[in-house]
C-alpha cells in the first residue's frame, strides 16, 4: 500500500521504545493540506492533542505530522509542551516548512517527559529517508497493537484516500481513543471537510470501545492536498467514512486479548444518537464481553445494556438476535442454545437489537474480554 500523490513518509528507531522498534514518524505532503481534526475530549488531555487543537481553531493549511511511540507527554506540564512545540520546531527545520505547518501527536506511557535528545537527533535524520511506502509509518506508531491497521479506497476520478491507525488498549468512544490519520490526494474544500467530518468521526470511530478508558492522547485527522484534482463531494465524504470504519473495526479486533470482533446493531432508535448510544453500552458491557468470549448466548445481559444507555426503548417491540438466531421478540423465545454457542464460536460475533420506537439505527464495535486483557494491563510499565 502507498501513500497518496504527493505524500511521503519516513520511520526509524529514535530509542523511545525500550524494544528497540521503530517510535518516531513523518507524513508530508509537498503542498499544504486542507485537514479535519477531532481530539479527546479528556480534561487531562497531552500537548498534543492541545496544540493541535489551537491550530484547527486558527484554520491555516498544514504540511506534515510527526508522531512518536513509547512516551505519551500527557500530565508533563509545561515543560512537556514545550517539548511537544520543539518536536514540530525541529520537523519544521529539518523540511523546511514553518512550525504551524507541523501537528504533532505521542502515544505510549503517561507521566513521562520525551527523551528529547533521542527524539532530536531522530528527527534530524527523519527526512533522509523519505519514501511512499504506508506499512513503515503504521509500524511506527503502534504501541500495544498486535498488528498495523490499514485501509485504503480509489475513487473514480483516480484519487486515492488511505487512513492508517494504531489503538488497542484504553479505548472508549469519546472522540477519538486512538491515533487514526487520514490521507487523499483529492481537491475537497476545507470548510466541507470540517462540516462533515464529526458526523462520521461519531459514527466510526466514536463507536469502538475495547476497555472503558477513554484517553489522553488521541485524535483522528484527515489531510488533503488536492494533488488529483477535484472529487465529488458526497462521493469523496462516503469513501472517507467508509475508510474511517474500516479503521475504526480494525481497532476493535485488536483489542488488547481480543479473540473475536464483537459488533451491535442496533435499529428502531428514536434518533441515530440513541442508537449509537446502545450499540456502545452493548459493547463496553464487562458481562456482554465476558459472555462473548465463554459463547455464552446470554441475552439476558443485552436487555440489560440497552436498559441503561439512556435510549429509548419499548420492552414489548424490541427484538434480539445472537448471530443471526431470534433470541427475544418482547417475551423469552425458544431457540438452541448449544446450537447459537457453537455460532459464536466466530472471529466476529454479531448481536442485532430493534429498540421498536423509531426509525433511526447505529452500528458499534467492541471485543471480547479475556484473562489476557488483565495480564497485558497489569505488566504494561514494568
Amino acid at each position: 500500500m502507498y501513500f497518496p500523490k504527493g505524500f511521503q513518509s519516513s520511520a526509524l528507531a529514535a530509542g523511545i521504545k525500550p524494544s528497540g522498534k521503530t517510535d518516531l514518524a513523518c507524513v508530508v505532503s509537498s503542498v499544504p493540506c486542507a485537514w479535519a481534526f477531532a481530539g479527546t475530549r479528556s480534561t487531562t488531555a497531552a500537548a498534543c492533542v492541545t496544540r493541535n487543537r489551537e491550530l484547527y481553531t486558527e484554520g491555516g493549511a498544514v504540511r506534515a505530522l510527526v508522531v512518536n511511540a513509547g512516551v505519551a507527554n500527557a500530565a508533563t506540564g509545561q515543560q512537556g509542551a514545550r517539548d511537544n512545540l520543539d518536536m514540530a520546531d525541529a520537523l519544521a527545520g529539518v523540511l523546511n516548512t514553518r512550525t504551524h505547518e507541523v501537528l504533532t501527536a505521542s502515544t505510549g506511557i503517561i507521566g513521562h517527559l520525551l527523551p528529547m535528545d533521542s527524539l532530536l537527533s531522530g528527527l534530524e535524520h527523519l527526512s533522509d529517508d523519505l519514501g511512499t511506502e504506508v506499512p513503515p509509518f503504521a509500524t511506527a506508531i503502534m504501541t500495544t497493537d498486535t498488528r498495523p491497521k490499514t485501509a485504503s479506497v480509489t475513487l473514480s476520478t483516480g484519487a486515492v484516500i488511505v487512513g492508517t491507525a494504531k489503538g488497542s488498549g484504553m479505548i472508549h468512544p469519546d472522540m477519538a481513543t486512538m491515533f487514526a490519520f487520514v490521507f487523499s490526494d483529492a481537491q475537497v474544500d476545507q470548510g466541507a471537510l470540517r462540516a462533515a467530518f464529526l458526523a462520521s468521526v461519531n459514527r466510526t470511530f466514536n463507536a469502538v470501545t475495547v476497555d472503558g478508558d477513554t484517553s489522553t492522547n488521541d485524535m483522528a485527522i484527515v489531510l488533503a492536498n488536492g494533488q488529483a484534482g477535484e472529487v465529488p463531494l458526497p462521493e469523496f465524504l462516503a469513501a472517507l467514512e467508509g475508510v474511517m470504519r474500516d479503521l475504526a473495526r480494525q481497532i476493535a479486533a485488536d483489542g488488547e486479548g481480543a479473540t473475536k470482533l464483537l459488533t451491535v446493531r442496533v435499529s428502531g432508535a428514536a434518533s441515530e444518537a440513541e442508537a449509537l448510544a446502545a450499540a456502545r453500552t452493548c459493547c463496553v458491557s464487562p458481562l456482554l464481553k465476558s459472555a462473548v468470549h465463554g459463547n455464552d448466548p446470554n441475552w439476558g445481559r443485552v436487555i440489560m445494556a440497552v436498559g441503561r444507555s439512556g435510549a429509548g426503548v419499548s420492552i414489548e417491540a424490541m427484538t434480539v438476535s445472537v448471530q443471526g438466531v431470534p433470541v427475544f421478540a418482547g417475551k423469552p423465545l425458544g431457540y438452541d442454545a448449544s446450537a447459537v454457542s457453537a455460532a459464536m464460536k466466530a472471529d466476529e460475533v454479531i448481536f442485532e437489537v430493534a429498540l421498536g420506537v423509531g426509525e433511526a439505527q447505529g452500528e458499534a464495535w467492541g471485543c471480547d474480554l479475556s484473562g489476557e486483557y488483565v495480564v497485558i494491563n497489569s505488566e504494561y510499565t514494568t
